[in-house]
């Protein structure tokens, strides 16, 4: 299989420009994206089973797996709002102020990894992290656990999720219910989705010519994949380096976790699905136009001056990628008992 980077080399942009009506466009562009699933069945071996999902729903909401009893995932990750909290970085316990711009969890699963460093293989992994970093949910597995632990309606629920087990109740499988949920939080039939499947009235004109744009231009080089992008890492300012505002000197992104001086300053291409839902923009935060994201696009990665009707045509494109959002009901949580750990506002032991 080519990657979508060697399909725009390999052809050139010159042979992408001489495609003409919507059925050769329909099938370069189902060749670099394609349809996003609609289902997810399994992750990494794990079955998604429906008791699972309804587990991973309770946990996803429930602010008691901070230390606070404050913050929940859905706080930096709100399904209300494209899945991210439209912040420029994430407020986590004591309102100190997180490091990067918080992704988005809808079709997260698609993702060749988490995190926009990449040090999460998967969602399990990932939800791992906020419930234990200090400036975001300050827990502990050990917490965690004994707050499930002290409410039976969870304890039950855990026993249905995980029949056979002799204590389900355990941090590994909080997570393994959480990434179940986050399964289901993907976004189908987006307008672009209703081309692809033979729709040629699902896009108007300028859509049309931002998708012809967008690819012609190699933006799909990164952005590739069903989820548009999510799928490797790059440099951020492969041609120039943007100013200090949107790329920080000091968060040199995968570096962090490679320590290889070739990932100074790289990042996983951001994925585009729902894109106009997720603002502010890049990992900094710092971008809340999705014009002037495009514009930067062009200049720091691709190293041309994008004319400005070019870049209304593309951020038009990007707006059809916004799917059926997922209809999320507010789960009523499991009451808190005498057990339960009290919150722990400011970080000391209650």
């Amino acid at each position: 299989m080519f990657s979508a980077r060697t399909i725009l080399l390999g052809m050139g942009i010159a042979a992408w420009a001489t495609a003409s009506g919507a059925n050769e466009l329909r099938e370069t562009a189902t060749m670099l994206f394609g349809v996003v699933p609609t289902e997810v069945t399994a992750v990494r071996g794990a079955a998604v089973t429906p008791q699972r999902v309804e587990l991973g729903r309770m946990l996803f909401f429930d602010p008691r797996l901070s230390s606070s009893h404050i913050i929940s995932c859905n706080t930096c990750h709100n399904v209300g709002t494209g899945g991210a909290d439209n912040i420029r970085t994430s407020i986590g316990h004591g309102w100190q102020k997180g490091p990067r711009n918080s992704p988005t969890v809808l079709n997260s699963v698609f993702n060749v990894a988490q995190f926009w460093d990449g040090r999460a293989p998967d969602l399990r992994e990932q939800a791992k992290r906020p419930v234990q970093a200090g400036v975001e949910m300050a827990s502990t597995p050990e917490r965690v656990v004994d707050t499930l632990k002290s409410m039976p309606d969870y304890v039950r629920a855990f026993q249905e999720a995980f029949p056979g087990e002799g204590d389900p109740v355990t941090f590994d499988n909080m997570v393994i219910a959480i990434e179940a949920f986050e399964t289901t939080l993907i976004t189908p039939n987006a307008r672009f989705d209703q081309f692809l499947t033979g729709n040629d009235d699902a896009l108007d004109e300028e859509e049309i010519r931002g998708l012809q744009v967008f690819i012609e231009s190699g933006c799909g080089a990164c952005h590739s994949g069903s989820n548009f992008g999510g799928q490797d890492y790059f440099p951020f300012g492969v041609v120039e380096r943007p100013g200090a505002s949107m790329l920080p000197l000091g968060d040199k992104g995968r570096f962090a976790v490679t320590q290889t001086a070739d990932d100074e300053y790289v990042f996983r291409a951001a994925p585009l699905r729902n894109v106009e839902l997720t603002a502010p923009y890049f990992h900094s935060g710092q971008a809340w136009d999705l014009e002037q994201a495009v514009a930067i696009m062009s200049t720091s990665q691709l190293g041309t001056e994008m004319a400005e009707d070019d870049i209304t045509a593309v951020a038009a494109f990007l707006r059809t990628l916004t799917g059926e959002q997922p209809a999320v009901e507010i789960p009523i949580l499991p009451p808190s008992t005498i057990d339960t750990p009290k919150p722990d506002y400011m970080g000391a032991p209650q």
